[in-house]
């Protein structure tokens, strides 16, 4: 073989290796649609909860088709999306039970037990709310978003977006979420079970100003699965904290008042 030949050679082999590789970048960088849907949910999850450490009070309201309402009152602190602490201030006899969230991991801590109990996150808290309707709420890095379409509610134009679940850990499997365009204020979800039963639907109300910036400060779940049960969340006295990580600790969590 000739020198001329041998380089030739040489270049079309490094060619053919680098040729995989560059296919391979490609088809991992995200298209102009998974980014456009990915920035729309951060954009929206950035409206609901400040990124930074915070604390809030919540009053969740629930009522069913055979009975009064019924109320429950918590304490949050929470530390962007994989560090939370849910109190229960109300009722009176739950007083004193705390739920704690690592990543993905959620105990709960009752006065009368020594060890703590673990729970998943898609199992219910109260009325139509999930344990993780409170603990981990935010959507990004949770959930794979896809813009569907465009649409307008109420003469107002929406992104139309699904999201699908990472893993079975997170809270649901699949949820519809609409989001205003003009501002990326949230309208609506729908939470989907690994089946594809529709087990709720929540709406974002009462835009007020709260922890620095316009967020929804009311929340109605209406069960799917329940006929005429539905779950009013009202979110109140949020103020932004610098928590330290040991407060989100199995430790810690006895000093908590």
């Amino acid at each position: 073989m000739s020198s001329r030949d041998t380089r030739v050679h040489a270049i079309a082999l490094a060619f053919a290796l680098i040729c995989p590789a560059i296919g391979t970048a490609q088809e991992a960088a995200p298209s102009n649609d998974e980014a456009l849907a990915a920035l729309i949910v951060q954009k929206a999850d950035q409206v609901r909860f400040p990124a930074e450490g915070f604390e809030v009070g919540i009053t969740i309201s629930t009522t069913t088709a055979s009975g009064p309402a019924d109320a429950r009152k918590y304490r949050v602190l929470s530390k962007g999306n994989e560090n939370t602490v849910v109190m229960t201030t109300e009722p009176a006899s739950e007083r004193g039970q705390i739920m704690l969230l690592k990543g993905h991991d959620l105990w709960i801590f009752l006065p009368a037990v020594s060890q703590p109990v673990r729970l998943p996150l898609a199992q219910r808290l109260t009325g139509a709310v999930a344990n993780g309707d409170l603990a981990r709420a935010n959507f990004s890095g949770d959930y794979k978003p896809q813009l569907l379409r465009t649409d307008k509610v109420d003469g107002e134009p929406v992104y139309v977006l699904e999201l699908i679940a990472v893993d079975r850990s997170v809270t649901y499997h699949r949820v519809l979420y609409w989001v205003r365009q003009s501002n990326h204020w949230p309208y609506k979800a729908e939470f989907y079970s690994l089946s594809d039963r529709l087990l709720k639907t929540c709406l974002y109300q009462k835009f007020e100003r709260l922890g620095g910036r316009v967020r929804p400060t009311r929340l109605t779940m209406q069960d799917a699965l329940r006929v005429g049960e539905e779950s009013v969340l009202d979110y109140s006295d949020m103020k932004l904290r610098d928590l330290p990580d040991k407060i989100f600790t199995k430790d810690y969590l006895k000093r908590l008042e």
